[in-house]
């Protein structure tokens, strides 16, 4: 589950080993980094320790992260996920997921006398301060991302009189501000890097005077996943992301996959969801995960590979993550208790 308890390697999965990017052959391109980022390691810690504190069942509001089998195997073990707070019984322990909550779910948590963990991402938290800020010096805030996800959802919700959500170019043009030297533009940390920038350069056109946020609001993670995959992409007949159809994240990278040059792309959350028709006239292989995906998940797709004669697997490197972050305050004060 989580990077304390990553799963075990399945028998038969090929050798590992670290290179550039080789030329020729049957060949599996491994990136890294892939898988878990810290915010999400956090999470799914937080909600195995308050497991281990608490007993089941614990609630969860929405998916603690974006990922099938997190979700079923966090499920498994006694946690009950609700789409709202106003599911989980009075008095109950409720988690707040990685991607967090507006001030009013917060607010109607503390009214039905709920206890809480929030395990908001810290780089999520960012965000929200960035909005508060703006809004208290009266900006208008354009907030680039997906509508209807969790993310920006909580992030507008901080401010929802002064945000605008602008997910499309279309959204664009909808765009209207009360002062064009008062606006500034923030985003969804799991984007695109090169489609957010292209609407940045649109809202730009309209409002010369548009803010850059006071640092980048794409997360380390996303940046750094993203920039594995065009590495490797122009190389891969076919680039395989690992992840679940409502991560954010894991879908930008079959995107920036195809915009760097590999031939075909597919989402997949489980290795037997591979069509095995994809392999037909393939050399190359690519191989990533999203930021919600166990590592166990990708070990089970190179041995799937290495089965059909896909067992030569070389890992490409762009970066080394070491960022961590501490469990949310309620646990480690719980912990110490």
């Amino acid at each position: 589950m989580s990077s304390a308890s990553p799963g075990i390697t399945p028998a038969g999965s090929p050798t590992i080993t670290e290179s550039g990017v080789p030329a020729g052959g049957k060949r599996v391109l491994l990136a890294k980094p892939r898988g878990y980022c810290a915010g999400v390691d956090r999470a799914v810690i937080a909600v195995e320790k308050a497991l281990e504190l608490y007993g089941a069942p614990v609630y969860v509001r929405k998916e603690i992260v974006h990922n099938r089998h997190v979700v079923e195997t966090l499920r498994e073990r006694g946690v009950i996920f609700v789409d709202e707070t106003s599911e989980v019984p009075e008095g109950e322990l409720v988690v707040f997921s990685a991607h967090g909550v507006s001030p009013a779910v917060h607010a109607e948590a503390a009214e039905r006398n709920l206890r809480t963990i929030d395990a908001t991402c810290p780089l999520v938290t960012k965000v929200h301060k960035e909005v508060n800020r703006f809004a208290k010096d009266d900006y208008d805030i354009l907030l680039i991302g997906h509508e209807g996800h969790e993310e920006v959802e909580g992030t507008a919700g901080e401010a929802p009189d002064k945000v605008q959500l602008v997910d499309t170019a279309e959204d664009v043009d909808k765009v209207e501000v009360r002062d064009p030297s008062k606006v500034i533009w923030l985003s969804q940390t799991t984007l695109s890097v090169d489609e957010t920038m292209e609407r940045v350069d649109q809202l730009r056109d309209k409002f010369p005077g548009l803010a850059d946020p006071p640092s980048d609001d794409i997360c380390y993670a996303t940046t750094n996943r993203q920039v594995a995959v065009k590495a490797m992409a122009a190389e891969c007949d076919l680039v395989l992301v690992v992840g679940s159809t409502n991560s954010s994240n894991s879908k930008r990278l079959v995107e920036v996959a195809l915009k760097a040059g590999a031939r075909a792309s597919h989402l997949v959350d489980f290795a037997h969801e591979v069509d095995e028709a994809w392999l037909e006239g393939v050399e190359t292989v690519g191989v990533t995960s999203g930021a919600s995906v166990p590592e166990v998940l990708v070990m089970d797709l190179l041995a799937w590979l290495a089965e059909r004669g896909w067992d030569n697997v070389d890992e490409v490197t762009t970066a080394n993550e070491k960022i961590a972050f501490a469990l949310p305050h309620e646990l480690r004060k719980a912990a110490k208790a």
